[in-house]
């Protein structure tokens, strides 16, 4: 890659944030299909939009339609999805946009390769573990995943027959089996105050 530069614009990082009035940040949502990551991602991009404060909400299928749609969910792609979405997060954050990443991203080691770049860049990371038990998360089966994972017609599915590795130190744990939506919106946002 010695043929690649990486090319400037014309404002350093806390002019444009000074510019902005904010700075950028990656709130990454994680947990199981079904566990509501998305719900709250969605609610704290309303909350922080209607405050003035740029944020998008990166959503794990919403990305299989175009950037990551010719991953499948072996292993392999599961970790190159998480590290896809985990660079475009650090170009949102480096531009005043809090990312709103909302995947199940099974994989420790993923995760913490997001946190290690974001930290590289000097940016703001915060993990999200969206800890709902696997027995809500199938009552919910919103998408009727969960269903189709335990007749057979989905395999390598997170929970069911591939793992998930729990988060060791998230800077927020969220519990949507004993918190509502409000509460969960106004901790997560209280991350970036």
């Amino acid at each position: 890659m010695s043929d690649i530069t990486w090319h400037g614009g014309h404002f350093s990082r806390p002019q444009r944030w000074a510019a902005l009035g904010h700075a950028g940040a990656t709130i990454w949502l994680t947990g199981l299909s079904g566990s509501g990551k998305s719900t709250i991602a969605a609610a704290v991009e309303a909350r922080l939009l209607e405050a003035g404060r740029p944020a998008y909400m990166l959503d794990g299928d919403n990305l299989r339609h175009g950037l990551n749609a010719g991953l499948g969910f072996s292993a392999e792609d599961r970790d190159e999805n998480v590290r896809r979405v985990g660079e475009v997060a650090l170009l949102m954050a480096e531009a005043g946009t809090v990312a709103l990443v909302c995947l199940i991203s099974p994989f420790r080691a993923g995760r913490d390769r997001a946190r290690a770049a974001h930290a590289a860049a000097g940016l703001d990371f915060f993990e999200v573990w969206v800890n709902t038990p696997i027995e809500v998360c199938r009552r919910r089966d919103p998408k009727g995943l969960y269903a189709r994972a335990e007749a057979g017609a989905i395999q390598s599915f997170t929970g069911i027959d591939s793992p998930y590795e729990e988060p060791v130190r998230p800077e927020l744990e969220i519990r949507t089996d004993e918190v509502d939506l409000a509460e969960a919106v106004a901790r997560v946002v209280g991350l970036l105050d």
